[in-house]
């Protein structure tokens, strides 16, 4: 980061400080203390009052926080745990929130604690999923946007981290499989997505239901897609068999709730598959586009977890066998000369290797 972003940054927060100190009438008595971010431009700080709240800076120029005031107000209004707006100055992205604790889902889960845990959160699921829509509050997850989407692996992943230029014919290729997956995605219910439903942004409070934070950028999409964001996390990993039980449990529940028609196991298995490969193709990218243009090294000890969960899925189905074979053949033995690479083929198993980065 430049002096001059560190200054920007630094002129941010004193402002959110001020605006805070005088919203909550403590004045420059009130001290912030930084919480680690998510991927996004948001800065969060919880502030040392009783109770506590989260302050947060929303550059307005590289966030819309009166689109995040409005969907959490919306959702909360049906019935979901996102975290109560106090106070905000939309206009100079500032805002104060309710404070749902440090417990993620992610740091209770276990082998002992799963099918519990995952129960509350897939219920949660399925009340996200009965919201009706809310005029152009929640843009369609069209085609357009979920092909850009795939489009950062051959920019970020490819071509900016490991210096490989696709030919005409493997461009083809990845168009191709792009497309499968596209039309996947159109055949599938559409519903409300949170679109990063996972470990990391539900939020475990004893004796309540799960919170649930990261949710600004929803959309209406895929049904399959908040489920395998869940069930095939990008930061754990659970057996095939398990995954497979707990999406086909959940389907039948979805089918009663009245969000799927009657469908059969192997077309719902393979929108699930499909809808995760979707997404960890874009995550592909994504995470080398967080450290090579925004500075954020923290996901990269996770992206062989997500190679594993591609290839493994890839593998599955004929149709993606040529995707598959590329990816092995072209970018594996230069992924596997990165710093952050661990062997893929153990990635989320007990005891596997995973260096923390800084986020």
């Amino acid at each position: 980061m430049s002096e001059r972003s560190t200054d920007a940054v630094d002129q941010r927060r004193d402002a959110l400080r001020g605006w805070a100190g005088r919203a909550l009438e403590a004045g420059d008595s009130l001290t912030l203390q930084p919480l680690a971010g998510d991927a996004g431009f948001r800065r969060y700080f919880r502030t040392l009052t009783v109770p506590s709240l989260i302050a947060v800076d929303s550059p307005p120029e590289r966030t819309n926080p009166a689109r995040f005031v409005a969907v959490a107000d919306y959702l909360r209004r049906h019935g979901i745990h996102t975290p109560m707006v106090t106070q905000a100055d939309v206009e100079h992205g500032f805002m104060l929130l309710e404070d749902l604790g440090d417990c993620q889902l992610l740091s209770e889960l276990d082998e002992d604690s799963v099918e519990g845990l995952y129960g509350e959160v897939m219920n949660e699921l399925l009340c996200l999923q009965q919201i009706p829509p809310c005029g152009d509050l929640f843009p369609q997850y069209s085609r357009e946007l979920l092909l850009t989407e795939m489009r950062i692996l051959p920019e970020w992943l490819a071509g900016q981290m490991l210096g490989y230029s696709l030919s005409d014919e493997e461009a083809a290729l990845l168009e191709r499989t792009f497309a499968l997956l596209l039309d996947n995605a159109a055949e599938q219910p559409q519903v409300l997505v949170h679109r990063d439903y996972h470990s990391r942004n539900l939020m475990l409070r004893d004796g309540e239901r799960p919170g649930v934070v990261d949710f600004q950028d929803a959309v209406w999409g895929p049904v399959t897609y908040d489920l395998v964001s869940l069930l095939r996390d990008c930061y754990i990993r659970w057996p095939r068999e398990q995954v497979e039980r707990w999406a086909l449990c959940y389907a039948t529940t979805a089918e009663s709730a009245g969000i799927l028609s009657s469908l059969d196991e192997k077309t719902f298995l393979r929108w699930f598959d499909w809808m995760g490969l979707q997404r960890h193709i874009k995550v592909l990218g994504l995470f080398p586009r967080l450290w090579l243009r925004d500075r954020k090294p923290g996901y990269l000890p996770d992206l062989p977890l997500v190679i594993r969960y591609t290839l493994e899925v890839a593998a599955r189905y004929p149709e993606m066998a040529p995707f598959a074979d590329w990816f092995r053949e072209a970018l594996l033995p230069l992924i596997e000369r990165q710093s952050w690479y661990r062997d893929y083929r153990t990635a989320g198993e007990p005891g596997a290797s995973l260096q923390r980065m800084p986020q």
